[in-house]
């Protein structure tokens, strides 16, 4: 039987699976405190108001729509925390899907808001704006492989249950000699 950790990754990709997700939780964390203060609020505004994504969040007022994507920030950031001890749990697969819609969200804030790409158009980024938001692919890349570990990891887990219950109906069920 394979070992449960494998779940068809070389050693390698086991050992770099960790700091990735530990990345994740920081800059989750991070980013997720920030939008309790009033200079983050201010700054991310233009992009929330400008979204129809978000836009509905400004009910809240700035600061109030700040400390709304901070607390999903800080959410997500515990449950990819918990991922790293139970990379297959449901906490870990939400973590990685919320991270997923996070950073889409945030990437469909180059198309919506004014002044990210620079005057003369695309492909040129804006020098403040569009270049904080080119991060993003990189880090919904790194959301989409969480997902895919997360879910990996439960399949093997389903797989190995399946057995395991197989093996245990057969010897139940099997008359007696």
């Amino acid at each position: 039987m394979t070992p449960i950790a494998n779940f068809g990754q070389t050693s390698l990709e086991r050992i770099a699976i960790h700091p990735l997700r530990l990345a994740m939780v920081v800059i989750f964390f991070w980013f997720g405190l920030q939008k309790f203060t009033a200079y983050e609020a201010m700054g991310i505004a233009p992009l929330v108001s400008n979204s129809p994504l978000t836009s509905w969040l400004n009910v809240l007022g700035t600061q109030g729509a700040s400390m709304v994507i901070g607390t999903s920030e800080l959410t997500f950031g515990v449950l990819l925390a918990i991922g790293l001890r139970w990379p297959g749990s449901l906490a870990a697969m939400l973590g990685a899907f919320g991270s997923c819609v996070t950073f889409l969200t945030t990437l469909s804030f180059m198309v919506t808001t004014p002044g990210v790409w620079a005057p003369s158009g695309p492909p040129l980024l804006s020098g403040t704006t569009g270049v904080f938001l080119i991060k993003d692919i990189v880090l919904l890349a790194t959301s989409v492989l969480l997902l895919a570990q997360a879910l990996a990891y439960r399949r093997t887990m389903a797989t190995i249950a399946e057995g395991r219950f197989a093996q245990t109906a057969a010897v139940t069920i099997s008359p007696a000699l």
